[in-house]
């Protein structure tokens, strides 16, 4: 296995609890405006007595530990690494979470993520994608060099991106790791060849400025379901992983390297990932890695239905995830008998994997009851359509509470998110996006 666990800087982390409220935040109590991240979060506010305007989302604190336990203790069991992708949520203090579950690292899709990891002091980075402009390939040249503990790699997937980095990192001391990108017909980035991958490896492997260090893919961008066809392309596209990486390790291209990265594993077939990385590589040092990153949240809906731990679990004896993001909205309108209209809308929720799902119904004073045979039709700007049945209790100024799907598209949406215990407010998590 690789070195020790990712860290963060903890001064910057205790900077976030230093900001100051306002009205840049959008649902928060006015009453806390002035008041610090960490001051206002002493004063546990209610979420439904103490002020919040909805709509509103949040993040129960009870799943959010159970996620996290759940893939850590996994991922020890089955003996792979995880670098969560930062991306679903962009928040170094979920990241410094992850972090104290024994996360190996944080991976990231562009250089501005980068950027902010590095104002946190994330420690590895992880960059699942090409990294080809000059200016920021200068930025990372001048990070490595001054910052001799960061560890970092990035993909390849073509000669032409070897040059540029080539070239851009003239006059750099340190090499910057690289892994070769395998895709596959129909997806995304990557070599759609071992041929041409190989080409590849042999080009950075000779290149002055950077370190081979391995190879990676993404099974998600091939298949969309859990069904067997899905999980068969899966397999498949892991298998041509296993074989790129022996083959370039056959022509001695990872001589002299402590470990070989190989990554893969999104958050719907992560279980075959691991399946397909772990074992016998034939003396090959390889530490595999997992980008797992929805995991943390879960959902209601995208994830609930694909992952291996979601409403039809494909691991046995683990338990499954549970979702942690909710929304608050009040019934804004009632206009007819079978349609009421929520103050939520797409600038606060997700809707590109599904729309927001009605659970909970709350009224002022009384305690929150289950919601069924409620649906969201429909979302504008501000407002969300919610097909009633005969019997629906709904009333003008009631609260609703909605499940989310697909967490990458909500977190984006809110700068700041209450964290809760029950009704409580316990913490709040800055986003930066």
């Amino acid at each position: 296995m690789a070195s020790s666990e990712c860290t963060l800087d903890p001064a910057a982390l205790a900077a976030i609890a230093g900001e100051r409220l306002d009205w840049r935040f959008k649902s928060l109590p006015a009453d806390l405006w002035g008041l610090t991240l960490a001051e206002a979060a002493a004063r546990r506010p209610g979420l439904f007595t103490g002020g919040f305007v909805g709509p509103v989302v949040v993040l129960e604190a009870d799943a959010l530990e159970h996620n996290l336990r759940t893939m850590a203790e996994w991922c020890t069991k089955v003996g792979v690494r995880l670098a969560p992708h930062g991306k679903t949520t962009m928040a170094p203090q979920l990241f410094a979470r992850q972090a104290e579950h024994g996360a190996w690292g944080i991976t990231a899709a562009n250089a501005s993520q980068l950027r902010i990891y590095r104002a946190f002091g994330v420690s590895r980075v992880l960059l699942a994608n090409q990294l080809v402009d000059p200016a920021a390939l200068r930025w990372l040249g001048a990070e490595l060099d001054a910052h001799p503990e960061f560890e970092f790699s990035c993909w390849v997937d073509s000669v032409a991106s070897v040059e540029l980095m080539t070239e851009a990192l003239r006059g750099t001391r340190r090499q910057v790791d690289v892994l070769v990108e395998l895709g596959g017909d129909g997806g995304r980035t990557g070599a759609r060849d071992l041929d041409t991958a190989l080409a590849i490896a042999e080009a950075a492997h000779a290149s002055p400025a950077l370190r081979l260090a391995g190879t990676g893919g993404y099974e998600g961008a091939l298949a969309h379901d859990p069904g067997p066809e899905s999980r068969r392309t899966v397999d498949t596209c892991l298998g041509r992983l296993r074989e790129l990486t022996a083959a370039i390790g056959r022509r001695g291209l990872f001589a002299g390297l402590d470990q070989v990265i190989v990554t893969a594993g999104g958050s719907a077939y992560f279980d075959q990932v691991a399946a397909a990385l772990t074992g016998d590589w034939d003396g090959l040092p390889v530490v595999p890695v997992l980008r797992s990153g929805a995991y943390l949240t879960h959902d209601d809906g995208f994830y609930r239905g694909i992952s291996p731990l979601g409403e039809q679990p494909r691991i046995a004896g683990t338990p499954q995830f549970r979702s942690a993001l909710r929304a608050w909205a009040q019934v804004t309108s009632r206009p007819t008998g079978d349609l009421a209209l929520l103050t939520l809308g797409k600038r606060d929720a997700s809707f590109d994997e599904g729309l927001p799902e009605p659970q909970w119904h709350r009224r002022p004073g009384e305690p929150p009851a289950k919601l069924t045979g409620h649906t969201v039709t429909a979302l504008n700007d501000q407002h969300a359509f919610v097909a009633l049945p005969p019997d629906s209790p709904l009333r003008v100024g009631d609260w609703v509470g909605l499940g989310l799907s697909h967490p990458c598209t909500v977190f984006d949406k809110w700068p700041l998110l209450p964290v809760v215990d029950g009704d409580t407010v316990v913490d709040f998590v800055r986003t930066y996006f």
